[in-house]
């Protein structure tokens, strides 16, 4: 008799994680947001053409017919392969080789794999910057308010690759004729640094904008008549209800993170040829266009337009779904 409440209260804990956990899905599942996303046949591709994306840049290690990238796999017999459905192609090498013979199918992977973890990266470095900037200017206000969104202005004036050149060109400078200039794992951090460094100031107009409105409610006046601390207010009750513009401003940011990464690269300012992206994969190409070899460039290029296409498009689907005016 003893045992079974007690048998009872443990097989009922996780049935009872499993119900709420079902629970949740099926809110989920049944919100407008899903509704808005299956209805919608164009975001449902563009989602899925993401997903795979990121799927192949995860497990590029296996997917990957070829290690491009390690020198004692390549062979300068296979170099500048054509496509394998063209006369002197082959289909080990289904979307032809480069100039060293490396396979453009192998290279693509690994190189999404790049674009995005420099993209995600910036994304998160100016999300974190700009929403604490913005929360807390708008919190406050004052002295501390001018001096952020004057910055933020200032900044605004100026293209975002004229701010990501100029930060990893004064990088470059500082650290000129040391080691770490030349090591590859310091050029990406540098550059997601400049990338991140050049978006913040549109993270901190928009929560600064919807601090100031949810500051002035009674829920915040209640909770510092009652001595809650100004930090745990910002953190646990205004910042919540300033994220939602947020989640659009990011995924777009992310298509936009990823096209300056390629510029850089492209322009040979970005990741070194030992860690190809998506851009230094263009710009290796480019030099082959017009010799005959278009497939070197062609493909990654396509590759880039794609992914930039299919996150831009789920970024002006949660634009609208998220737009109450509009349901």
């Amino acid at each position: 008799m003893t045992a079974r409440p007690a048998t009872g209260a443990t097989s009922g804990t996780a049935p009872g994680t499993a119900g709420r956990l079902l629970g949740a899905l099926y809110r989920g599942a049944d919100s407008d947001l899903a509704y808005s996303f299956r209805r919608n046949p164009v975001v449902v591709t563009a989602a899925i053409v993401t997903l795979l994306y990121f799927f192949g840049a995860a497990f590029a290690d296996w997917l990957a017919p070829h290690t491009p990238f390690d020198p004692s796999t390549l062979s300068l017999g296979d170099a500048e392969k054509p496509p394998a459905w063209i006369e002197g192609g082959d289909w080990s090498y289904v979307l032809g080789t480069d100039n060293q013979g490396r396979d453009i199918f192998s290279t693509i992977l690994y190189g999404s794999r790049l674009s995005l973890i420099v993209g995600f990266s910036a994304v998160i470095f100016s999300v974190v910057l700009g929403v604490g900037l913005g929360v807390t200017s708008g919190y406050f206000g004052g002295w501390y308010e001018s001096v952020v969104m004057r910055a933020a202005d200032v900044q605004l004036t100026l293209p975002s690759i004229l701010v990501a050149l100029m930060v990893d060109g004064v990088a470059r400078a500082i650290f000129a004729g040391t080691d770490i200039k030349t090591d590859a794992t310091f050029a990406i951090y540098v550059l997601i640094f400049a990338i991140g460094i050049s978006a913040w100031p549109q993270y901190a107009r928009v929560v600064r904008s919807a601090t100031l409105v949810e500051k002035s409610k009674d829920y915040v006046a209640a909770a510092r008549v009652i001595g809650i601390p100004s930090w745990r207010i910002m953190l646990r009750h205004v910042l919540p209800n300033t994220m939602g513009p947020v989640l659009v401003i990011g995924t777009i940011d992310l298509a936009l993170a990823v096209i300056t990464e390629a510029t850089l690269s492209f322009l040979g300012v970005g990741i070194p040829p030992t860690q190809p992206s998506l851009g230094t994969l263009i710009r290796v190409g480019q030099e082959f266009l017009f010799s005959g070899q278009w497939w070197i460039t062609l493909f990654p290029a396509l590759a880039l337009v794609l992914l930039v296409l299919a996150v831009n498009l789920l970024g002006d689907w949660l634009r609208d779904a998220l737009n109450p005016k509009l349901r």
